[in-house]
């Protein structure tokens, strides 16, 4: 066991409290820089109610908090006299921990950006195709920004010792092997990349657009690196690879505009007056605040043997109100038909033609 010289043991407890007070002291200065900041933006965010204001507090006070001290406690460290070894082991601590904060601190700044771009733009208006077209390249440039941050910290962060200084260098030399390996490795984790960059910025779907996919109705609720979650009308979610919505097709049923039109159906007798219809039915979508007021018309489509199709053809601001929309004429024009023409109801018919000849009975024993 290593035995210090008795005279030595004092100087190296001062100097280790010396350090330890000065780290310290460090800490609490950064603390205090913090909470004075962060407490006049938000006594200037009262006072002036900004958005900014509030989303910085609210995003970047955490992590404001853990940077600080830390960035302070880097400019005093030489401060603390501590010898070669002792003060190398410190700044690589205080380098990792200022890497790592700063890093916190710019991730949460993107959050900053994402609120302002969504409280300029707001998705839940009724035009919204611009603001869908934007969200959907925000979103995925986001992740992007989040991820290269990460990516950078943590290749500083390793970097910054010289192992893994020395590991990366004589890993360079065999770098293309290498990465030939992993492209064969992550080719579809690398296609599913690329379609994401294809559909962020060509756009054959968005944030909110309305999906017809593998039979199912719903709405584009996320979009990530690799796929997409389908929002189903019934609250289920559908999870699609990216690469799905490159290589097969889709219906997007706001492409270009959100109108829609949606067809009721309606089978009936042949005796049907059709003109009693088509006005009931102008009736029916003229006091319906679901109506647009652009499409409404009904023909006959079709004439089968026992029946005749009705089309009625209406439309719609979107898909929900053109779906409630073709519910309702369907009931009102079928409660119509019921109480105003109850014999144009669809129905068989069959003809007894009689004869005159009499009947004769089989013979016994024939059937």
């Amino acid at each position: 066991m290593l035995q210090l010289p008795a005279d030595l043991v004092p100087d190296l407890l001062q100097l280790l409290l010396r350090a330890a007070g000065i780290i310290a002291g460090s800490l609490a200065v950064g603390w205090l820089l913090k909470t004075l900041m962060f407490g006049l933006l938000k006594r200037y965010a009262r006072r002036q109610d900004t958005f900014l204001a509030q989303s910085v507090l609210r995003h970047l006070s955490t992590p404001a908090a853990w940077f600080l001290p830390v960035l302070v406690v880097s400019f005093t460290l030489p401060l603390t006299l501590l010898d070669d070894r002792p003060l190398e082991v410190a700044r690589r601590l205080v380098e990792t921990a200022l890497l790592t904060t700063f890093a916190w601190c710019l991730v949460q700044a993107v959050d900053v950006v994402q609120d302002l771009v969504q409280r300029h733009y707001q998705l839940t208006d009724g035009d919204n195709l611009r603001v869908r077209k934007l969200f959907t390249q925000l979103q995925f440039v986001k992740k992007l920004v989040v991820s290269l941050i990460v990516f950078v910290a943590v290749a500083l962060v390793l970097m910054s010792f010289a192992t893994v200084r020395k590991i990366g260098t004589g890993l360079l030399t065999s770098a293309g092997i290498a990465s030939v390996i992993v492209g064969f490795a992550a080719q579809r984790s690398i296609s599913n990349l690329l379609a994401g960059f294809q559909i962020a910025f060509t756009q054959p779907l968005r944030l909110d657009d309305v999906l017809v996919v593998e039979g199912e109705w719903g709405r584009v609720e996320e979009i990530t690196f690799t796929y997409v979650v389908l929002r189903i009308w019934d609250e289920r979610r559908l999870v699609l690879p990216l690469n799905y919505f490159i290589e097969k097709p889709f219906q997007n049923w706001t492409r270009s505009t959100s109108q829609l039109l949606g067809t009721v159906f309606l089978y009936t007798d042949y005796t049907i007056p059709v003109e009693a219809v088509r006005a009931e039915l102008k009736r029916v979508v003229a006091t319906n605040p679901l109506w647009d007021q652009r499409v409404c018309v009904l023909q006959v489509t079709d004439s089968k043997e026992r029946t005749l199709e009705l089309r009625c053809l209406v439309s719609a601001s979107n898909s929900s109100r053109a779906f409630d929309l073709r519910c309702e004429v369907r009931e009102q024009l079928v409660r119509f038909i019921q109480e105003q023409h109850p014999e144009s109801l669809p129905k068989s018919r069959s003809l007894f033609e009689p004869t005159d000849r009499p009947f004769t009975p089989l013979p016994d024993g024939m059937e």
